[in-house]
């Protein structure tokens, strides 16, 4: 199995948590969580100016938890997305969604 750098950087973070307390731990896991959207909408959720892929960063939390839902649910269209959210779960979504709300545009 090869590792890639993505899991890699999960990993370590993961690894890190492990000796952080119990909130450092959780802010840890939700940052990695994010760090998977990074492919395609930019670090940090922040896509690179004129891409069709919109950026995550500062949007609204209740609008990004909708968005996913759909995407998951199959009632929005999407190229991904629909497979992507599939694996996540509800808490999972809601974590993402916080972190990028948080960041600043």
């Amino acid at each position: 199995m090869r590792l890639t750098p993505l899991w890699a950087a999960i990993g370590l973070c993961l690894a890190s948590a492990a000796n952080a307390n119990p909130q450092d731990a959780a802010k840890l896991y939700q940052r990695a969580l994010a760090a998977t959207c990074a492919n395609c909408h930019g670090t940090d959720g922040r896509a690179v100016d004129g891409s069709a892929i919109p950026s995550l960063a500062g949007m609204p939390r209740d609008y990004q938890i909708a968005q996913m839902k759909a995407f998951r649910d199959g009632t929005r269209p999407a190229t991904v997305m629909h497979q992507l959210t599939k694996g996540l779960t509800e808490q999972q979504i809601e974590s993402v969604a916080t972190y990028f709300a948080s960041l600043k545009r």
